[in-house]
């Protein structure tokens, strides 16, 4: 056994040096810091604002769309101004008071937190309230008591989208018929620019409006629809970006608005009344049975330790895969190096086997320590949701009993594809003579990535069940199985037939090892193979 951790130091210190387990060790807090700011970014800094132009022949809708899209953007600065609160805050802005504030208290609620949360809403006129009241100005302005010393200036996110008016020498002309319209921008929209501030880059988007497109209303029933028909296109929207439909849909949604709203003016309908009945909801609860009294309503946290398994999962293949290939390929690259002939002259194949096993095994374990530690870290570096779910997720991490379930199957999976891929690498004098033999089996491991979202949905289903018992998806199931509480026979019969099959494929994987090790030449055919095992 000492030598066995002789080699397992050795095999350690050898992967811990190479460049491929610094890049892997801090590739993953890597991705997941570039997954939550790049984004942000190219939301904020990278991607321009986009012009398009709006011709309304009907002359309805131009005002409704153009509050549409200033609501848009004060959605975007609302909720900059609640992170820019949470980050920048003295203290809990919860507690502080308003007295002197001079807030008008009957269209903004006493607490800066709560005006800012309550404003960024999904309903227009918690929208309007906040441009009434003055926008960012004002709320910049009121939470200037509130903030810490050395805050930095608030940024206004800049417009997604700005409308603008047609250069002279692209001026529609009233009546001016659609295709020309069309004809006269598309080399601005297909990449041109235009001599207009704020379209240097092109122009984003074209929407035409018809001036009969009350007349040919889309409405419930068959009959209706098929009454459109022919050509008639409706409100024509005009773009080569066929990925980004923020700026259709908004124009969509507003327009649509207008319609119904008229609608209910032409019907006697009141609409705020309709807006009233519509937003009236009764109230609903989440609970959860196995809970204990006064403690049965679903929280966050909750749902967090539901899906959390999926996360574990996740990882726990991405570690999988990481180790047991760079155990392959140590193994292969010291056979074709002869590093291993060196090493059986002062130990036997089973140290040298157990060794490679134990050592790889370490540096597995060193990379999720490191990959759980940023995660968590990453996460509450930033304020407002991220640190809530960073918080949540220590929470589960911590009071949930996943993290001894995690390590217990890391180390099973990794004992059985480690015997696995140990065995393949021992047989192949190449890499590329590895890669024939490591297809079906990365085959079978992508299995559990396909499957990963589907189980927590019923996670004592048959499919899952079906899985458990297959010792190769064992460890990856019955984590994502974790938070339903599978059936105490299940646990422990899987857990069982998973120990046999490790002992199993490390006994045999163990005599291949002995016998292929030192063999050169071409990799073992399957009658061979079986030879190898019966002897």
């Amino acid at each position: 056994m000492r030598n066995a951790l002789l080699v397992a130091q050795r095999e350690f210190a050898e992967n811990a040096k190479t460049k491929g387990f610094w890049i892997g060790l801090f590739l993953f807090p890597v991705i997941i810091l570039a997954g939550i700011k790049v984004p942000q970014f190219l939301e904020e800094k990278a991607v321009p604002t986009r012009a398009f132009v709006l011709v309304d022949e009907s002359a309805e809708f131009g005002e409704v769309v153009d509050l549409a899209m200033d609501r848009a953007h004060n959605r975007r600065v609302m909720e900059a101004l609640s992170k820019y609160a949470q980050k920048n805050a003295k203290g809990d802005l919860s507690a502080a008071g308003t007295e002197g504030a001079g807030l008008d208290l009957e269209s903004i609620p006493a607490d800066i937190e709560t005006m800012i949360r309550e404003m960024v809403d999904s309903n227009p006129e918690a929208i309007d309230a906040f441009i009434e009241n003055g926008g960012m100005a004002f709320a910049l302005s009121q939470m200037s008591g509130y903030l810490k010393e050395g805050a930095p200036e608030f940024e206004e996110p800049r417009r997604k989208y700005m409308r603008i008016e047609l250069a002279d020498s692209l001026e529609v002309p009233p009546e001016m018929p659609f295709a020309d319209i069309v004809d006269s921008l598309r080399p601005a929209l297909t990449g041109s620019s235009l001599d207009v501030e704020g379209a240097e880059n092109g122009l984003f988007a074209l929407a035409l409006i018809p001036n009969d497109i009350l007349e040919h209303l889309k409405r419930p029933g068959i009959a209706s629809m098929m009454a459109i028909g022919g050509d008639y296109r409706g409100i024509e929207y005009w773009s080569t970006n066929l990925a980004d439909t923020s700026l259709r849909d908004t124009i969509r949604r507003a327009v649509d608005g207008e319609v119904r709203r008229r609608e209910y003016i032409a019907r006697n309908v009141d609409a705020k009344t309709v807006h009233d009945i519509e937003h009236t909801s009764a109230p609903f609860s989440s609970l959860d049975p196995s809970k204990a009294e006064g403690e049965e309503v679903v929280s966050m946290a909750d749902t967090i330790r539901q899906w959390a398994p999926a996360g574990f999962v996740y990882l726990l293949w991405i570690a999988l895969m990481s180790t047991v290939q760079m155990l392959l390929n140590n193994t292969v690259e010291e056979k074709s190096n002869r590093i291993i002939e060196v090493l059986l002259s002062s130990v036997t194949p089973w140290e040298l086997m157990w060794g490679k096993l134990i050592g790889i095994a370490g540096i597995g374990l060193t990379m999720l320590s490191t990959w759980l530690i940023s995660l968590v870290s990453i996460l509450a570096y930033f304020s407002g949701p991220e640190a809530m779910i960073a918080t949540q997720i220590y929470d589960v991490i911590r009071e949930g009993g996943l993290m001894p379930l995690f390590m217990i199957y890391f180390f099973a999976g990794y004992m059985l594809y480690a015997g696995i891929f140990l065995a393949i690498g021992s047989m192949c004098s190449t890499i590329k003579e590895a890669q024939n033999f490591m297809g079906p089996v990365m085959i079978i491991m992508m299995v559990p990535i396909f499957t990963m979202m589907f189980i927590p949905r019923d996670p004592n289903g048959t499919l899952a069940t079906i899985l458990s018992w297959i010792p190769l998806y064992t460890p990856f199931v019955m984590m994502n199985r974790a938070a339903a509480d599978p059936p105490m026979f299940e646990l422990v019969g899987t857990s069982v037939l998973l120990f046999v099959s490790i002992i199993a494929t490390l006994w045999l994987s163990g005599k291949i090892f002995k016998t292929a090790i030192l063999r050169t030449g071409q990799p073992p055919k399957l009658r061979q193979l079986v030879s190898w095992l019966r002897g």
